[in-house]
């Protein structure tokens, strides 16, 4: 099974405005990976979805959907774990998650546009998320472009 994970910031210099910055949204895919390879994905996704478990900082968080596209874990919505987001539309009509689990297929890694709404903020806004192969999972770090 495939596994996309979206993994948040924390613990590195801030961007000027106090939004992270794509270097921590890289540096953090790495260090989500290692923890999900060696505390396995029940405890990771746990840790991910509390707010104090350290992947979730300002308006970065850890996201992880499975192959399918049903969301896993949500470190800033957990209304939305256990739902099917495959057909998850932004307000531009893209398919978000369903063009993260095509990509996945065929790009080791990626860089993702697209809208959502940022948490600290509560407006939609352009959103990237860089996302890497990591032993059968995906590893994605998302910054807010403002």
């Amino acid at each position: 099974m495939v596994f996309l994970v979206a993994a948040s910031l924390f613990a590195l210099p801030v961007a000027a405005d106090g939004n992270a910055t794509k270097d921590e949204a890289i540096a953090m895919v790495g260090k989500a990976a290692a923890f999900l390879k060696t505390a396995g994905p029940e405890k990771a996704f746990s840790t991910f979805n509390d707010k104090n478990g350290g992947f979730v900082d300002r308006d970065l968080y850890v996201v992880v959907y499975d192959g399918t596209g049903r969301c896993l874990a949500h470190g800033a919505n957990p209304k939305l774990i256990g739902k099917d987001l495959i057909d998850a539309e932004d307000i531009d009509g893209k398919l978000y998650v369903k063009e993260r689990v095509e990509l996945v297929k065929t790009k080791p890694s990626f860089w993702q546009d697209y809208k959502f709404t940022n948490p600290t903020t509560k407006k939609v806004e352009p959103k990237q998320m860089y996302c890497e192969q990591a032993g059968g999972l995906i590893v994605c770090g998302g910054v807010y472009k403002q």
